[in-house]
């Protein structure tokens, strides 16, 4: 299946690159191929009565609460096949937050979703790979479980903050309701007052004062950090293993910023949760994360402890976006930024993806792809500038 999806993307990219633009012959082509590619991941998901085996499995490490395992989501457009995700791999242990930073289109978001099953389908697809989730009741490989299967772990054993409040809640739905539902639906035995009043309660713990009041109110009566508080009481009212906070103080002030990672910090300890947090601000991971995925172009390129990847960056990248954030107490002319454009998604060139921005290129860099590299047990990069013998000699 596999090496199908490899030849028809060779295919596809041969297409693009012989002419500036695709024929309409050509797009119906790539079309009825891609819908032959996706219904075949459709019939998967959608599956009735699927043995427990097929998509039971077990951790590599039982302290992990989730493991990416080489995973591998691709949309499937008109004009050639994305690889948004290609090959992460890396792990969220449990109590522990870990941080996924990159900039605009690297990947991050897909990556959660792919763990959420909540990928636009049917152009986006998990192709390859596992997701090992721990739920407590079981371990699940969500790239094989069927959507009925994560109907019961999606805003149960695991559950999403979403940026835009504003977006995510439903504007004709009081507060309540919206929060109720969520509730309602992981436990059926529960009455409607004891929902209301676990609803209220969950306000109150993310300090919403007048809890009640706002149980009442729709969203556009709230302002973005207690929109965003509803949206963290709404992830937490099951107990989640694992919160998935995408970006979740980008539409907020710098003071409200604080309260929201404060929060989140306190609540996780409350509930002994696990964060995968995902942001652009290496402040905010600096404050927040106990280990750091740095990705670039849909890979890994360096991951590490906090502590690793601050005090000694290694990857030309990882350097570049420290550089490039502001220092206090430092004064300079210009901030640094990172010279050219990310490659174009659909022809991913077989070498390193940053090496056409890169300032610390080396000959080697020529090759394909570079491996990963251990610097310590928990410090790996993907870069020819370590464990190679000629790179020293090269700089």
């Amino acid at each position: 299946m596999d090496k199908k999806i490899q030849e028809n993307t060779t295919k596809k990219k041969v297409t693009v690159k012989s002419s500036n633009y695709i024929s309409a012959k050509d797009s119906r082509k790539i079309s009825k191929e891609n819908r032959r590619i996706t219904n075949e991941f459709e019939k998967q998901k959608k599956r009735k009565h699927a043995d427990k085996s097929e998509y039971l499995t077990e951790m590599k490490n039982p302290e992990n609460v989730v493991e990416f395992d080489d995973l591998h989501t691709f949309f499937f457009t008109d004009i050639g096949t994305v690889k948004a995700v290609d090959g992460v791999t890396f792990e969220v242990p449990m109590g522990k937050t870990v941080g996924v930073v990159g900039e605009s289109g690297c990947g991050k978001s897909v990556t959660s979703l792919s763990l959420m099953q909540l990928v636009q389908r049917p152009q986006g697809q998990i192709v390859s790979g596992a997701i090992r989730f721990n739920s407590g009741d079981g371990v699940y490989d969500i790239a094989k479980t069927p959507i009925t299967e994560m109907q019961h772990l999606r805003g149960n054993k695991m559950a999403m903050i979403f940026q835009e409040p504003l977006t995510s809640l439903n504007p004709v739905f009081k507060i309540g309701m919206q929060v109720d539902e969520v509730i309602e639906l992981h436990n059926p035995s529960m009455t409607k007052a004891e929902v209301k009043a676990h609803t209220i309660e969950m306000l109150k713990l993310v300090g919403i004062a007048n809890s009640e009041g706002v149980y009442s109110m729709y969203p556009h009566e709230l302002s973005g950090g207690m929109s965003q508080r509803v949206m963290i009481a709404m992830a937490l009212s099951c107990s989640p293993n694992l919160i998935i906070a995408d970006e979740p103080t980008t539409a907020l002030d710098v003071t409200i910023q604080a309260q929201i990672l404060d929060l989140l910090r306190d609540l996780k300890d409350k509930i002994n949760s696990s964060i995968m947090l995902i942001t652009h601000d290496l402040g905010v991971i600096a404050e927040m994360a106990d280990y750091v995925v740095v990705m670039y172009a849909g890979r890994i390129v360096e991951k590490g402890t906090a502590l690793e990847v601050f005090a000694k960056p290694s990857h030309p990248y990882t350097i570049g976006l420290l550089a490039s954030k502001p220092v206090v107490n430092k004064q300079v002319d210009r901030l640094y930024s990172i010279p050219g454009k990310v490659p174009n998604p659909i022809e991913m060139p077989n070498y390193c993806y940053f090496k056409d921005r890169c300032d610390m290129r080396l000959k080697m860099c020529d090759g394909v792809y570079p491996p990963e590299t251990h610097l310590s047990d928990t410090h790996i990069v993907s870069c020819y500038r370590y464990g190679n013998p000629g790179a020293e000699e090269e700089t």
